[in-house]
C-alpha cells in the first residue's frame, strides 16, 4: 500500500464518507439546476415563439454585426498587446535602471487597475464618439502588462547556457534576444499566451458599458427590446450568445493547438552531417608523402 508525503491516504470509511458528500453534493446541484429550470419554465422562457425571435433578417444581423465588433476589437487589442507586451518584457529585463523602472511601473500598473476603469476613463478623456479605441487601448494596456510578465518568466526560462553561446558566436545583445531568448520563450510559454488571448476575447464584452456594440451589446439590446407574449426572452438570448461566445473561445483555442503541434513537428537546428568511412585516398593525403 502506498501513501503520500503530503497527506495519508484515506481509509475504507474516509473514502465512504466522501463519496456519501459527492452523492449529497451532486444531488442538491440537480435539485437547484431543476428548480431554476422549473420557475424559467413556469414563466414562458422555454416556450416555442421565444426561439423563433432567432428566426427573423433584423435579430440574425444584430448578431453577426456584434460578432464582427468583437472579433475586430479583440484582433486589434491582441496583435497590439502582444508586441506591447514584448516591449515592456524587455525594457523589465534591461541592464538600464531607468529603462526598468519604467517599464516594471508600466506593468504593475495596469495589472493593478480594474480593466473596466481603464475602458471607461478612457472613454470619457479621449475618445467619447470613437468606443472601438476605449475598448481596443484598454485591452492592450492591461492584456499587454500581464502578456509581458508571461515572456519575462519565458526569457528567464531559457537557459543561460543558450545566450552565452550566442555571444561567444558574436551575436549582440539585440540579436541574441531577438533570434534566441524571444522565439524560445515563446514557444515554451504558448499555452499560457493562449489563455490571455482568450480572456482578451471575453473582455471585449465590456465595451457594452461605453455603449460599444460589440456581442454582448447587442444581446443586451435584443433581451431587453423585444416582448414573446409579454415576457422578454433572457434566457434564450443567454444560452445563444454564451454558445457564440464558447465557440469562439474553443476556435481560437483549437488555432492554438494547431500552431503548437506543427511547432512540435518543425525541424529545427543544424543536422548533423553523417561521418564518412575512411578510404586509402584520405588517408594518403593525410600521412603525407612517404620518403
Amino acid at each position: 500500500m502506498s501513501s503520500s508525503v503530503l497527506f495519508d491516504a484515506p481509509g475504507p470509511k474516509a473514502r465512504m464518507r466522501n463519496r456519501l458528500y459527492a452523492v449529497i453534493g451532486t444531488a442538491g446541484l440537480l435539485a437547484l439546476l431543476g428548480f431554476v429550470a422549473y420557475r424559467l419554465a413556469a414563466k414562458g422562457q422555454f416556450d416555442g415563439a421565444m426561439w423563433d425571435i432567432f428566426n427573423y433578417a433584423g435579430v440574425r444581423n444584430s448578431i453577426v454585426t456584434g460578432i464582427v465588433s468583437t472579433l475586430q476589437a479583440f484582433a486589434m487589442a491582441g496583435v497590439l498587446s502582444l508586441v506591447l507586451a514584448v516591449l515592456l518584457a524587455v525594457a523589465r529585463l534591461s541592464e538600464h535602471k531607468p529603462v526598468s523602472w519604467v517599464a516594471t511601473g508600466i506593468i504593475e500598473l495596469f495589472r493593478a487597475v480594474p480593466l473596466l476603469i481603464t475602458i471607461y476613463v478612457l472613454w470619457v478623456g479621449f475618445f467619447t464618439s470613437e468606443p472601438l479605441w476605449a475598448v481596443v487601448i484598454g485591452l492592450t494596456l492591461y492584456n499587454g502588462a500581464v502578456q509581458a510578465e508571461v515572456l519575462r518568466a519565458g526569457i528567464l526560462a531559457v537557459p543561460k547556457g543558450q545566450s552565452e553561446a550566442a555571444y561567444a558566436l558574436g551575436m549582440s545583445k539585440t540579436q541574441v534576444m531577438t533570434t534566441v531568448l524571444i522565439p524560445q520563450a515563446v514557444r515554451s510559454m504558448l499555452p499560457t499566451i493562449v489563455s490571455q488571448l482568450v480572456v482578451t476575447l471575453k473582455d471585449t464584452s465590456l465595451g457594452f458599458v461605453i455603449t460599444y456594440e460589440e456581442l454582448l451589446y447587442a444581446g443586451r439590446q435584443m433581451a431587453s427590446t423585444i416582448l414573446v407574449d409579454g415576457e422578454n426572452p433572457y434566457v434564450p438570448v443567454v444560452l445563444v450568445f454564451g454558445a457564440i461566445y464558447v465557440a469562439m473561445c474553443l476556435a481560437l483555442s483549437a488555432l492554438a493547438n494547431w500552431i503548437e503541434q506543427r511547432g512540435r513537428r518543425t525541424k529545427t537546428g543544424i543536422k548533423v552531417a553523417e561521418a564518412q568511412k575512411a578510404t586509402p585516398d584520405m588517408g594518403n593525403a593525410g600521412g603525407g608523402a612517404a620518403v
